[in-house]
């Protein structure tokens, strides 16, 4: 199972169309973290499934979404309202009450992911404004029996090999 995660685009749509190009064929969703700042039906944002950040003022765009991918449900939400500058723990109480175990999220623009309590909890950094690192990033996350593998790209499709993360998923 293949997933494309992406966050906080920030009105880019060339390098979004791109993205969704490049992997539409080998991934079984996409999701976009919010602040995309386009409107839900911008060719961009199609084929996404996205969540509104702070920066979005399309109301079409769901606060959360929940899905479930190959048997692993996901909890997708910006951050801004769960305070994720801060703290983990809103996203963690969240993703507990609706049983999921991946949890997508921005709003930081700091790439990385953490597994806390059997949660696997994935930033994929910014394509625009990256913070803490140079690279503008996203992510594809792979799980094979059980282990997880998120590889980050720049938005030229390089690979950001020094962020390759893999974790066992209980």
């Amino acid at each position: 199972m293949k997933v494309l995660i992406i966050s906080d685009s920030h009105g880019l749509t060339d390098e979004l169309q791109e993205i969704r190009e490049r992997h539409q064929r080998e991934t079984d969703a996409m999701f976009h973290c919010g602040d995309s700042e386009l409107e839900a039906d911008h060719s961009a944002i199609q084929g996404f499934a996205a969540v509104r950040g702070n920066c979005d003022y399309e109301e079409r765009f769901a606060n959360e979404v929940i899905e479930d991918v190959d048997g692993y449900r996901f909890f997708v939400a910006h951050g801004h309202l769960h305070n994720v500058k801060s703290t983990l723990m809103n996203l963690k109480y969240s993703a507990a009450e609706h049983a999921a175990k991946i949890v997508c999220f921005g709003h930081s623009h700091v790439a990385g992911a953490e597994y806390v309590d059997n949660i696997l909890f994935i930033n994929p950094g910014s394509i625009r404004l990256p913070r803490m690192r140079n690279e503008k990033t996203y992510v594809i996350l792979e799980i094979q029996n059980k282990v997880a593998e998120l590889t980050f790209y720049e938005p030229n499709g390089s690979l950001v090999t020094s962020m390759t993360q893999r974790f066992e998923l209980v």
